[in-house]
């Protein structure tokens, strides 16, 4: 990508560095390759039971609340933690490119949406609390809906490339418009609809609104991608296959395929590797926002 030298977004809360709540580390929420200890756990018998229950908060609110259950296997008890973080020239580089690609984003949106909110990015290291809760870098990036914040531990992006096999910045570049793409839901009431559901539907039938929820959120994504391109000309040749091949590591059958050597479709929340890879490719390929309707699409 061609990112340097552009403009860089205000709404950015630098915390890292700064000491938050531990959670006690070892079973995050959002980070796909920290799932799989915890998907091998739920898929006992005793586990599917809380499934449903984590599934619905987790959707609404943006946070996972399996961070609490670390807590307690860590001793019941959630510490304050110091942190003696120095940023390196390679944080400062990816501090940078996510404030490049959040004004982006911004750029995009409010062409598109009218008065659009403009999110905040949390940057963080370690732990932080949120309007969702405490939160540790084990979560992955997520969005909050209750303060319409975005939350990113920059080490996630080198997770990304060591564990999940997605470098590229343009794959990094996906994950920011994503958890974007589910501040577009809050704005635009899908969020709140989601809220409605909650508990009025079985676990099988909760889990097939909230794939369509995150199917949009990588549609939403591509749109995004779509305009920025037009806009800046940013991208460079192999960007697209960066953000497919992300896409493609975070399904959720390839995910309980490598935990647990099985797929369990009812199960899913967030879509198989070929679902999010193609609703993400539709909303960079057409950028026509009413196109987007994964919740009436059949098939996904």
């Amino acid at each position: 990508m061609k990112w340097q030298g552009r403009r860089q977004s205000s709404n950015v809360d630098d915390r890292r560095g700064q000491s938050g709540p531990s959670t006690g580390g070892g079973f995050g929420g959002i980070s796909p390759m920290l799932l799989i200890p915890l998907v091998k756990m739920l898929f006992s018998k005793k586990g599917l039971i809380v499934v449903g229950i984590v599934v619905a908060f987790s959707v609404v609110t943006g946070y996972n609340p399996l961070n609490l259950v670390s807590g307690v296997l860590g001793g019941g008890q959630i510490q304050t933690e110091s942190s003696n973080y120095q940023a390196t020239a390679k944080d400062e580089e990816l501090a940078e490119f996510s404030k490049t690609i959040l004004a982006s984003t911004e750029d995009v949106w409010n062409k598109l949406l009218t008065n659009y909110r403009e999110p905040t990015l949390v940057l963080f290291t370690g732990s932080v609390n949120s309007a969702c809760g405490a939160a540790s870098s084990s979560t992955g990036p997520f969005y909050c809906p209750g303060d319409e914040q975005l939350y990113l531990d920059l080490s996630f992006f080198d997770d990304m490339e060591r564990q999940m096999n997605a470098p590229g910045d343009f794959a990094q570049a996906y994950v920011i418009a994503h958890e974007v793409g589910h501040h577009i839901q809050k704005i635009t009431g899908i969020s709140d609809k989601m809220q409605q559901l909650r508990g009025q539907l079985s676990e099988v039938e909760y889990n097939k609104f909230s794939v369509r929820v995150e199917l949009q959120a990588d549609f939403l994504a591509g749109v995004w991608a779509h305009h920025s391109q037009a806009m800046t000309q940013m991208m460079e040749s192999g960007d697209l296959e960066e953000a497919l091949n992300a896409a493609n590591a975070i399904g959720d059958d390839r995910l309980q395929k490598q935990a647990t050597g099985r797929v369990v479709p009812d199960s899913f929340t967030h879509g198989t590797s070929a679902q999010r890879m193609r609703w993400f490719k539709k909303g960079f390929e057409t950028g026509d926002i009413s196109q987007g309707d994964t919740f009436n699409a059949n098939p996904l």
